[in-house]
Formats: structure tokens, sequence, C-alpha cells
């Protein structure tokens, strides 16, 4: 007899892979046109241009539980070199190359040990740190977003975003997205993500008594 909870589970699971999938080809399309000097334009990803960022969002949909395991203790469990090391691997000869691999990898249900959720997560967070300093913008289904917004709210799992947020009340403008009680930081779904996944940047885009103080929170993405 089949597990009801084990069903909700897959079908919540498929329907995550979906979204995912949706994202991706979002930005592939949005990078279609870049020049050469776009392409090195420096991401919100401290370090990295946006074309790194996109080629690390290659290797961590091309990275199985076995496959990640066997780079970290490959790279003595630095995790920091363990993600230089895989982004190099995708990177290609050319930007185009670049470009090429990661939509060869749009549909690629392939990832580590983490919840599907947190991929998503990952591809919108890195999405945007590509796009905006290329000023381009992303409208995101707000259903997205507001799923999004709720898995961070909760988990500091790879990026610490429950304790970034801790004292602060968080309200979208834009949706029904919110958490927490204190002082007040308002705006759009998208830029509350971004805001509490550590880009500062994103806090021009808020309002709110607790603007300043997430801001003072936000340190290296």
């Amino acid at each position: 007899m089949t597990d009801p909870a084990l069903t909700a589970d897959r079908n919540r699971d498929t329907g995550t892979w979906s979204l995912i999938h949706a994202e991706r080809a979002a930005l592939a399309d949005d990078l279609a046109d870049l020049t050469d000097e776009q392409w090195e334009t420096p991401s919100l990803c401290a370090g990295l241009t946006v074309r790194e960022v996109l080629a690390h969002l290659t290797a961590g949909a091309s990275l199985n539980t076995v496959r990640w395991l066997a780079g970290v203790i490959r790279c003595r469990f630095d995790f920091d070199r363990q993600v230089a090391v895989r982004l190099a691997e995708q990177l290609g000869a050319t930007p185009g190359e670049t470009l090429e691999r990661f939509r060869r990898v749009v549909p690629s249900t392939t990832k580590p040990l983490l919840p599907t959720i947190a991929l998503l997560g990952e591809t919108i967070v890195h999405g945007e740190d590509i796009r905006r300093p290329l000023g381009i913008r992303r409208d995101h289904p707000i259903d997205v977003v507001t799923r999004t917004a709720e898995y961070y709210r909760g988990s500091d799992l790879v990026v610490v975003a429950k304790g970034r947020i801790d004292g602060l009340e968080l309200v979208a403008d834009d949706g029904p997205f919110t958490a927490g009680s204190g002082p007040l930081v308002s705006g759009s779904t998208t830029a509350l993500i971004m805001a509490m996944t550590g880009r500062a940047a994103y806090c021009d885009d808020l309002e709110g008594d607790g603007v300043e103080i997430l801001r003072s929170r936000c340190g290296t993405a």
C-alpha cells in the first residue's frame, strides 16, 4: 500500500522541479545576447563575474550526491575550494560555451544532498545575482517567489537566512508572504528573498524601520 505522505512528497518534488526548469530557461533566455564585456560584469557574489555565477549554477545541476561527496573529500573538506573546482569545470573556453553548458542542464533533475526547494532558491537567488548588475529585470511568478521566501524564512541550511531576519517583521507588498515580528521590512517578495540571503544591494528596494538592521546583517553573499 502506498504511503500518502510519500506520494505527496514526490508530487511536491515534481512540481518544484518544473519551477526550477522554468527559472533556468528564463535565465538562459535573458543572457542570450550578452556581449563579451557584459559577461565579465561583477555579479552580486563577491569576487565572481556573472559568467562565473552561471557556471556555478551549471555545476550545481551536474552533481549528484556521490560526485559531490567525492569532490568534498578530494578537496579535504574545503567547501570553498570544492565550489571553485566545480565552477572551473563548467566555465568553458568562451562565454558562448558557458551559456551552452547551462542550457544543457536546464531540464536536469540531478542535485547534491539538498532539498529540492533549496535548488529552486539557489536558481532564483543566483539568477538575480546575475541580472541586477546587468540591469535585467525578471518578474518572477508570485507563487514561486512566495514559496521560496517561505523556505528561506525557516532555513540556514545553505545560506544564513533564518538567523539574518531574526527579530524583524518581513511583509511583501506584492504577495502574501509575511514572517516574524519586530521592526518592519517591506518590499517585493524578490527583494526580501535577496536581502534575507545577504544581498545588501536589495535593501535599497525595501522600506521600514528594520531595513538598516537587515542591511547591517548582510555580508558577503
